[in-house]
């Protein structure tokens, strides 16, 4: 364990996200807390290097060193939190994930009433890197309203729109159904901000009642079974992300 400039190692905050335990954002805060330690030595500054043969805890559990990077879709419920702890006591996703996945952090958000695709990787910088707005992205949403669309209402969507203050980006809405009072949306944006389908359609009177992400740029929910994950092809990270293949276990 050295300083950074003083060795070859990686910072510990980029270290943390690359095993998947945070961003690299809240590693930082989980140093300042005082809550990571490398050889028994609790640490506070988010400079230090990790060097091959460290040992790494988090809350004095061990971390395995990172591996090659790997993503999964996964198709969340309605009623699960996409966070690691609640202190209201509600179901999170975390929890109900399949003993057998390795360490994951999710790609984004769904809101807890919210279903469909979620990618969940083991390297926290990844994350980061698929949830920038750069990348130009577009999440696709089924989404279920209450009223009849106007759907002049929904085609300025197109050009952005700014409810309480909050600059909402372009959205692209088509009218897939109307059945009874009810009616079925396809919505696309590629920049979401926090409820930013709800609070847009409520904004238009129409209450959302569900809401299922369908794909999240070239990664699409599919046939895949509610509750159920799945991995990325290799091939897909090579050809979508410039990722090499993870290498399997012995």
């Amino acid at each position: 364990m050295k300083r950074a400039g003083t060795g070859t190692g990686e910072r510990i905050a980029k270290w943390l996200a690359h095993a998947g335990i945070a961003s690299r954002r809240d590693a930082e805060k989980m140093i300042a807390e005082g809550r990571v330690a490398v050889n028994g030595r609790r640490l506070t500054d988010p400079a230090v290097l990790v060097e091959p043969g460290d040992a790494v805890t988090v809350d004095k559990v061990p971390v395995e060193p990172p591996g090659r990077a790997r993503l999964f879709r996964y198709h969340k419920p309605r009623g699960l939190l996409v966070t690691a702890r609640d202190p209201q006591g509600r179901p999170t996703v975390f929890e109900r994930l399949p003993p057998e996945l390795p360490r994951v952090v999710s790609v984004g958000r769904l809101d807890l009433n919210s279903e469909g695709l979620l990618l969940l990787t083991t390297d926290g910088e990844l994350a980061r890197r698929l949830e920038l707005p750069e990348n130009g992205w577009l999440r696709r949403y089924r989404v279920r309203v209450h009223g009849h669309p106007d759907p002049k209402a929904l085609a300025a969507l197109a050009q952005g729109s700014t409810i309480d203050g909050v600059r909402y980006g372009p959205i692209e809405a088509g009218l897939d159904a109307i059945k009874g009072d009810n009616a079925w949306l396809t919505v696309s944006l590629r920049e979401g901000k926090n409820r930013e389908v709800r609070r847009v359609m409520e904004h238009l009177g129409l209450p959302v009642l569900r809401l299922l992400r369908v794909s999240y740029g070239p990664f699409v929910l599919g046939k895949l079974p509610r509750g159920a994950v799945e991995e990325v092809p290799a091939k897909v990270l090579r050809e979508q992300l410039g990722i090499a293949a993870p290498k399997r276990r012995r």
